[in-house]
C-alpha cells in the first residue's frame, strides 16, 4: 500500500555565518536555498551574520519567535577554530537537542570525507516549536545534510516517521492544560 499523505511545505529560514563571505559568495547558503525550494518548501527568510555568538543567538531567537518560520538552517561556524561559535549559539537557544542529527550527519560525512568527519560539530535542536540545524560551511556538507537527512525528515510523506508530523506538538509543554 502506497503513502497517501500529501506533501506539506515547510517554511525555512537560512542563516549563513561567515567572517569572510558576502551573500554573492555564499555557495553553501545557496545550496540550501536551491534544495529546499526544489523540494517544494518555502524560503521564509535568509540572512548572513559574522561569527559572533550573541548576534547569532539573537537572530535564532528572532526567527524562533516568528510564526512564519518552522525550521532554521544555519551554515558555517561549526568547526574547531576560535571563531567557530555557531554551535554554541544554537545550544544557547535549544530547549531540546536532537543528538542523533549530529551522529547521522557524521556517518554520512564519514563515507564522503573519511576521518575528517570528526571535525564537524553539526547539531540540531528544537526551541519554541521551531527546528534548528547547524550545518558546516561547505557546499558539500550542506548537500550531504539536506540530501541525506533533511530532505526526508522534512517531508510529511516520509515513513516510518518524520519531523513534520510532530511539528504541532513541539511546543505542547508551553500550552495550558
Amino acid at each position: 500500500m502506497g503513502n497517501t499523505r500529501e506533501f506539506i511545505p515547510v517554511k525555512i529560514a537560512v542563516l549563513t555565518v561567515s567572517d569572510t563571505r558576502s551573500v554573492e559568495q555564499d555557495k553553501s547558503g545557496q545550496v540550501l536555498v536551491d534544495r529546499l525550494t526544489a523540494a517544494g518548501h518555502i524560503l521564509a527568510d535568509r540572512t548572513m551574520l559574522h561569527d559572533e555568538r550573541a548576534e547569532i543567538a539573537a537572530q535564532l531567537r528572532k526567527w524562533i519567535a516568528d510564526p512564519a518560520i518552522d525550521v532554521i538552517l544555519s551554515t558555517g561556524g561549526t568547526g574547531l577554530t576560535g571563531r567557530d561559535v555557531t554551535v554554541e549559539a544554537h545550544r544557547d537557544v535549544y530547549e531540546k537537542e536532537i543528538e542523533a542529527f549530529g551522529t547521522v550527519f557524521t556517518m554520512i560525512s564519514l563515507e564522503k570525507i573519511g576521518t575528517s568527519a570528526v571535525q564537524s560539530r553539526a547539531t540540531g535542536g528544537v526551541a519554541g516549536g521551531t527546528y534548528l540545524f547547524a550545518l558546516p560551511g561547505s557546499p558539500g556538507a550542506c548537500k550531504d545534510a539536506w540530501d541525506g537527512i533533511l530532505l526526508k525528515q522534512l517531508d510529511y510523506r516520509h515513513n516510518p516517521c518524520n519531523f513534520v508530523e510532530i511539528m504541532p506538538r513541539l511546543d505542547e509543554h508551553q500550552r495550558r492544560k
